[in-house]
């Protein structure tokens, strides 16, 4: 059984300042938390792909039953498009989760390091390429199925994924990110659930409480920064950042 009383406050700091940076740049630009996160924890602390990916997913059901709840009463949700991504999603959420925690953590993680350079260049061509042309959307649903499936096995990037390939494909802007983050909330829920029953809750906890109170901190920082920046400047700085970190720890995983 987890004993919050035996947590060392010293050690959510990290967890705490990872958190709070994800945030700020997920409240500017509306995704990204995960694949940062995520990036930080594999890349830099040396989380196990798996544990990186259970504590974010944790974290998300609370912020995206937030988001969710708000776009809802905004009327942001479309809900053909939101049926069309809610199974899809769900399924590849739970079949990544269900991968990732099947496998030995030192052969998983130079191929999530790699998916997160990958997202890191698609971040910084999207933002090189700002904004996207319009064209009528055509792929949905195997869209959700891949954004489900890389967003649990690679820690993060349904927002990505699933919100820059809709908007490429010349979906309305206010619908698609009302529908994508109010589908998230019920992937993350199942993928969270995934993870726990493959992982157990007490090693997911401390940490997961870390990222919770940086998120939460940062989040009113980051609502100022949406209005603030460019997303151009942001989606390209974020794209580099999580290129270059990425890259270091694939390079460490693969040589040192």
């Amino acid at each position: 059984m987890f004993d919050l009383a035996a947590l060392d406050p010293s050690s959510l700091l990290p967890f705490i300042l990872i958190g709070f940076a994800a945030q700020l740049v997920d409240g500017a630009l509306g995704m990204a938390f995960g694949v940062i996160c995520n990036t930080l924890l594999v890349a830099v602390m040396g989380v196990p792909p798996a544990t990186a990916s259970a504590r974010i997913h944790v974290v998300e059901v609370f912020t995206t039953a937030v988001s969710g709840i708000s776009h809802l009463i905004h009327r942001n949700i479309e809900w053909p498009l939101f049926w069309k991504l809610l199974i899809p999603g769900v399924i590849g959420g739970v079949l990544g989760a269900y991968v990732l925690t099947s496998l030995h953590a030192d052969f998983v993680k130079p191929f999530v390091l790699a998916y997160l350079v990958a997202i890191g260049i698609w971040l910084l061509v999207r933002g090189l390429l700002y904004p996207p042309k319009v064209q009528k959307p055509t792929v949905i649903a195997p869209l959700g199925l891949i954004g489900g499936f890389l967003d649990a096995a690679g820690g993060g990037g349904w927002g990505p994924v699933v919100t820059s390939n809709l908007l490429v494909q010349g979906a309305e802007p206010r619908k698609v990110v009302g529908t994508v983050n109010s589908v998230e909330f019920f992937l993350t829920l199942a993928v969270s659930a995934t993870f726990i029953w493959n992982l157990g809750f007490a090693d997911i906890a401390g940490a997961t409480l870390g990222l919770l109170i940086g998120g939460v901190l940062a989040a009113p920082v980051g609502a100022f920064m949406a209005k603030r920046f460019s997303v151009k400047l942001m989606l390209t700085l974020v794209g580099v950042v999580l290129t270059a970190t990425s890259a270091f720890g694939l390079y460490r995983a693969l040589f040192a």
